[in-house]
């Protein structure tokens, strides 16, 4: 079973397919024609762009290569009053950042399809050492709740 959870906890949890496709689920401001898989087309691997149908289509083609990722989220916010309201904006926001980033990822495809292993360790040390340094030196950058 997904993430080792008992069937007790499973049957408290709510799933939530997020189809990176689907323009009707991404804000105006979070929009950006270039991360847009239902236009992008790759050069290098021919993939995209991905239409309505295309997760169906996807699971009806099992020599197509393609990725599933599993990401287990748990809030528990204990504020008498607040808790409902607050779990649920950490929900949505989480959900808003997968989604986008997911749309960034395939988008990007071209730039990372022929990376190698020690290529990707490489570049993951490099981005560390950049973001200490932005950490240390300037403004917090990134997604609000209220964008």
């Amino acid at each position: 079973m997904v993430h080792g959870l008992d069937n007790e906890t499973w049957e408290n949890v709510e799933v939530v397919n997020i189809d990176i496709a689907d323009n009707t689920k991404i804000r105006t401001k979070d929009y950006k024609a270039d991360q847009d898989p239902a236009t992008f087309r790759s050069e290098k691997t021919g993939r995209g762009p991905l239409g309505a149908d295309w997760m169906k289509e996807l699971s009806n083609n099992p020599s197509c290569p393609h990725m599933c990722a599993y990401k287990l989220i748990t809030v528990k916010f204990k504020w008498f009053g607040m808790q409902t309201m607050t779990e649920k904006l950490i929900q949505s926001t989480e959900n808003r950042l997968f989604t986008n980033f997911h749309r960034q990822l395939f988008c990007s495809i071209d730039k990372w399809i022929d990376l190698s292993m020690d290529d990707i360790r490489r570049m993951e040390e490099e981005t560390k050492k950049e973001l200490d340094e932005m950490r240390q030196k300037e403004e917090v950058k990134g997604m609000t709740s209220d964008d």
